[in-house]
């Protein structure tokens, strides 16, 4: 961990300087830091499926296992996040997702989705891809939770005045196969996974000696909402790619895949 305490340290000046004078450059330094992260937690990420290609505006919508989900798709992709705004005054860790230009949504204000919603409209009109916790929690690595449609609504910001324009929304399904390699069961899962009251720093060192983690990144179908598939139908069918990925992972056995999603 001193690693990338030291690493951390020289980069944060730099990124402050990136984001206010060429913030179309802001993602370099976070995604190198990414995948610091991961080697040194010894992480290796397999991913499957077409991920998005940056010609065009993304909103990923993601399910949410552990903390680790962060520099697992930050290591892969060119990506900002939404996070709840408790996240902003952690020591250190804020720091570090403010230098990412996390979008910080706070649930305890009646205005926040709308807040929010107007933000990642601005950030995808730009053409950033915005990673979406759609379950609003953190689960147990067994079982997806209902995905929320709410936070979907900036897509109506991105699509400007008229509303007739459309945008990308991609599925990603985040599982932890196991570990040294081995295919990992229930009980691994939900050591990995980081919910309910679960304290950070002991979660961070039971992983640190738990040894080489395996995980993977399943891209599903894109999604094009606007005239043809509303907020609420692309949540259903979002949640249903992600679903039906993380079944195939618990079960083992190929099942079949949801409807097309694609307009």
């Amino acid at each position: 961990m001193s690693l990338i305490v030291l690493s951390a340290l020289p980069a944060l000046p730099v990124q402050m300087l990136i984001v206010r004078f060429a913030p179309s450059r802001s993602q370099v330094i976070p995604q190198w830091f990414h995948r610091l992260v991961c080697r040194v937690l010894a992480v290796r990420t397999t991913v499957e499926g077409t991920p998005p290609d940056g010609s065009r505006q993304t909103l990923i919508v993601a399910n949410h296992i552990s903390w680790l989900d962060i520099p697992v798709i930050g290591a892969t992709r060119p990506v900002s996040f939404i996070a709840k705004s408790e996240i902003a005054g952690w020591p250190g860790i804020g720091l570090l997702a403010r230098m990412q230009r996390t979008i910080f949504i706070d649930r305890s204000r009646r205005t926040a989705t709308a807040t929010t919603t107007s933000q990642m409209g601005e950030r995808l009109l730009k053409g950033d891809s915005v990673v979406l916790f759609a379950e609003g929690t953190t689960g147990d690595g067994s079982r997806i939770l209902p995905f929320r449609s709410s936070l979907l609504g900036a897509v109506k910001e991105a699509l400007g005045p008229d509303g007739d324009g459309e945008i990308t929304v991609q599925p990603l399904a985040v599982l932890y196969t196991g570990r040294h390699g081995l295919p990992g069961g229930r009980a691994e899962r939900a050591r990995l996974a980081w919910y309910g009251d679960t304290e950070l720093s002991p979660h961070l060192l039971d992983i640190l000696k738990g040894g080489p983690i395996d995980v993977r990144l399943v891209w599903g179908q894109p999604i094009r909402m606007g005239r043809e598939h509303s907020r609420k139908e692309a949540t259903r069918l979002a949640e249903a790619e992600v679903r039906h990925a993380a079944a195939v992972h618990v079960s083992g056995r190929p099942r079949t895949r949801p409807g097309p999603a694609a307009a």
